[in-house]
C-alpha cells in the first residue's frame, strides 16, 4: 500500500523556527487550515507527530489517541484501496477464536503491575 507523503523544509519566520509543507497537504486535509492550533510530539529520533490541538478544535474525535486515529485511517485507506483483501467472519473462524481462548479468565478490574511491558 502506498503512503501519501508531503515534502517540506524547516525555515525561519520572524524570530521563530517554522516548518513549511507542500500546499497539497492542506488541500488534501483541510482540517489543518491556516491558524489551526496544533501539537507536535517527538516520537523518536527523526520522527515528529503533528496533531490538531484538541483544546482548540470542534472535532469531537480530537481527544482520541492520535496514534489510534492514524492506525484507523490507515485501515480505512487500505480497505478502500484493496477491498479484495477483506474476508467475512465465518462461524469456523469464531469457533477457532473461542477454542484459542477457552479457559482463559479475564477480569477488567485487575490492575497490571508497573513492571509489565506490553
Amino acid at each position: 500500500m502506498s503512503r501519501v507523503e508531503f515534502k517540506g523544509s524547516i525555515t525561519t519566520t520572524g524570530r521563530s523556527e517554522a516548518i513549511r509543507l507542500d500546499k497539497a497537504l492542506f488541500k488534501a486535509h483541510p482540517e489543518f487550515r491556516q491558524r489551526a492550533r496544533i501539537k507536535a510530539s517527538v516520537m523518536g529520533p527523526g520522527s515528529l507527530l503533528v496533531t490538531l490541538d484538541p483544546e482548540t478544535t470542534d472535532d469531537a474525535d480530537a481527544e482520541a489517541d492520535p496514534v489510534v486515529r492514524a492506525y484507523l485511517a490507515f485501515l480505512e485507506r487500505d480497505m478502500l484501496e484493496h477491498p479484495d483483501r477483506l474476508r467475512p467472519i465465518t462461524e469456523v473462524f469464531v469457533e477457532r477464536i473461542k477454542s484459542l481462548t477457552d479457559g482463559v479468565e479475564v477480569s477488567f478490574d485487575d490492575v497490571l503491575p508497573d513492571d509489565v511491558t506490553l
